[in-house]
């Protein structure tokens, strides 16, 4: 009997808890200012992020935003936890080989493209392939990157990712349109972000 009551008590704590939580998120003015990010990322960009996960967010306060309108040699990729107001992560993050050099001027959709797909993504199962530990991903956004799952489109860590590569070439190297990070970074990052959070992508 105690157990039962001890199972409904924690039930009843986490609804409340999750109520509460999207009842006291502030408006995207007061968070965008809150996580100071105005020298990192557009507002209209992170307005539409936040915006949209304030009415889909489900049970977790974690969001990514990439903004790959940014250069490879500058971090374009947050992992953002809006119960906290705080940003956990600020990263580089490679683009597709075919959607650009430096810039990704180019997105697709397409199977075998190897371009950068944008769009709303969220976060599902982990594995370990060919990039070592990694995340897939399903595209949400019709027509943009809802052949992710098809293309292989996955979160992984990458050696030409890495920062120092910029300083040689001015720009990172570039994946076949997987968002690659830093290799020392990515485990984390996935392990954060893994099982159902959303990833919005803009170019």
């Amino acid at each position: 009997m105690f157990r039962v009551v001890k199972a409904l008590f924690a039930l009843t704590l986490f609804v409340f808890s999750t109520n509460v939580f999207a009842t006291h998120l502030p408006d995207a003015r007061a968070m965008y200012s809150q996580l100071k990010l105005s020298h990192e990322v557009s507002y209209d960009k992170f307005k539409k992020a936040y915006n949209h996960f304030r009415t889909h967010k489900g049970d977790t306060s974690i969001f990514t935003l990439i903004d790959y309108s940014k250069p490879s040699s500058q971090k374009r990729f947050w992992v953002i936890d809006a119960a906290k107001r705080k940003t956990l992560f600020s990263s580089y993050v490679s683009h597709g080989k075919n959607s650009g050099n430096l810039y990704a001027k180019d997105f697709s959709n397409r199977i075998n493209s190897h371009q950068t797909s944008i769009g709303i993504f969220r976060s599902a199962e982990t594995y370990y392939g060919k990039h070592g530990y990694s995340l897939r991903l399903d595209g949400l956004s019709k027509g943009l990157n809802d052949n992710a799952r098809k293309r292989a489109i996955v979160i992984h860590g990458a050696a030409y990712a890495h920062p120092k590569v910029i300083s040689k070439t001015g720009q990172l190297g570039r994946s076949w349109g997987c968002p690659a990070l830093p290799s020392y970074l990515s485990k984390k990052v996935i392990n954060t972000i893994k099982n159902g959070t959303y990833i919005y992508a803009f170019g």
